[in-house]
């Protein structure tokens, strides 16, 4: 499905170490880091199957939430544990999988509040350990993210916090902590372990080593990766666990790098998808516009982070695109016709955070959007974002096509 599903590649340098969200056990126990033995796409294929005869079903999204998520795909992953939360908004699952959600788009600050409501609705540490930990890392704040990382060893998502201690530790400095830390996964014979040793060795500028190591690991892709993996001890803490866990490198395009991805058992596979016409059809059951996505928003969380810069005002003239831009999506469903009333809806209960904010319908395909902007870019957008979550309104990040059509509301 388009709609939900539009495929992202976080995979540049560093797909080897892409998040694990939130899922369901084998037995209808849900924990969190489960490894089922089919593929991703065959897991979301047999839970959209499930959804489409039993949309409100928990594990059943659950499950399709992080299979999406290892797929690559975080805008679907998204809207599978928010429909979650609707069907179960005391579960802790949903709240840890949006923090993963945040965390896989690079959204650290975004992620932090999601955690805290997963572990006041009774998360355990460990169920969350590992996403959070990355969340620190991505913050800067390494010492934060290794006590995590530490406790998340004794989780089901101990091989991937395994790998994530050893890059944070390479990234503060302490190279031998974090070869120590990666040799039982090296004795295992982790497929992952010689690429996380590649980008330790880079971390603490052996970039030579870094070469010899990447090469071992991946036969003839050093002409590729070379320049990334030359760059990476000269970035900031922050900066290093982007590229290294993300594969998100400052000023660079990614469309430029894809060209560096490397291929992994734990990264996402666009070519894996599911097929699209289930998808659609669950879509449409799972994105009703009438569906509000209103509900109590997660406690706010000390974290140590720069405000973005303030957003950009909307327009209010009608919009033909010709570039994309960013954008936040409120709500979406086949009917255009009722969006405004849900847009009255949110202003009338948040008057002043909505103070000077017009709606507009992007249609495309068979689905129209409740949208707010455009922003400047996505920092702009998360900061307003976070301040609608303050209210109970989960807003989305979007970037429209060249062929949407995006319309003042009202004028649809």
């Amino acid at each position: 499905m388009r709609g939900i599903l539009g495929p992202r590649l976080l995979l540049l340098c560093a797909s080897a170490l892409a998040s694990t969200p939130a899922v369901a056990t084998a037995d209808g126990q849900y924990g969190y880091g489960y490894q089922a033995p089919e593929s991703s796409a065959a897991a979301l294929a047999r839970n959209v199957r499930t959804l489409a005869s039993a949309p409100k079903d928990f594990g059943a999204l659950i499950a399709a939430g992080k299979a999406a998520l290892e797929l690559g795909d975080t805008q679907a992953a998204a809207g599978f544990f928010a429909r979650a939360d609707e069907v179960n908004p005391r579960s802790p699952l949903p709240q840890a999988g949006m923090g993963a959600v945040s965390v896989a788009n690079g959204e650290a600050s975004a992620a932090m509040p999601y955690f805290g409501r997963a572990t006041q609705l009774g998360a355990s540490l460990s169920q969350i350990a590992s996403d959070r930990g990355l969340a620190f890392d991505l913050l800067g704040q390494q010492k934060q993210a290794q006590a995590d990382y530490r406790a998340a060893l004794n989780g089901p998502d101990a091989t991937e916090a395994r790998r994530r201690l050893a890059l944070s530790l390479a990234i503060s400095g302490d190279k031998a902590g974090a070869l120590q830390a990666l040799a039982p996964l090296a004795a295992k014979g982790d497929a992952a372990a010689g690429r996380v040793r590649a980008f330790v060795l880079a971390l603490s500028g052996d970039s030579g080593g870094a070469m010899t190591a990447i090469n071992a690991a991946m036969p003839g892709s050093w002409s590729r990766v070379s320049p990334l993996l030359q760059r990476l001890a000269a970035l900031a803490p922050g900066q290093k666990a982007a590229a290294v866990n993300l594969g998100i490198f400052p000023g660079e395009n990614p469309a430029q790098l894809a060209s560096a991805s490397v291929s992994s058992p734990y990264s996402a596979r666009p070519a894996q998808g599911p097929p699209v016409d289930r998808l659609a059809s669950i879509e449409e059951q799972l994105n009703e516009p009438e569906a509000e996505a209103v509900r109590p928003a997660p406690p706010p969380v000390p974290v140590a982070y720069a405000a973005p810069p303030a957003r950009q005002q909307p327009t209010a003239t009608r919009l033909t695109p010709a570039r994309p831009r960013v954008w936040l999506q409120l709500a979406s469903g086949p009917n255009p016709q009722a969006l405004p009333d849900q847009f009255r809806r949110m202003k009338s209960r948040n008057r002043d955070l909505f103070d000077g904010i017009s709606g507009y319908v992007a249609k495309g395909g068979d689905r129209a959007r409740l949208v707010i902007g455009p922003f400047r870019g996505p920092s702009d957008a998360q900061t307003f974002a976070e301040d609608l979550q303050t209210a109970g309104i989960n807003a989305f990040s979007w970037t429209n096509s060249e062929s949407d059509q995006i319309v003042p509301l009202g004028t649809q």
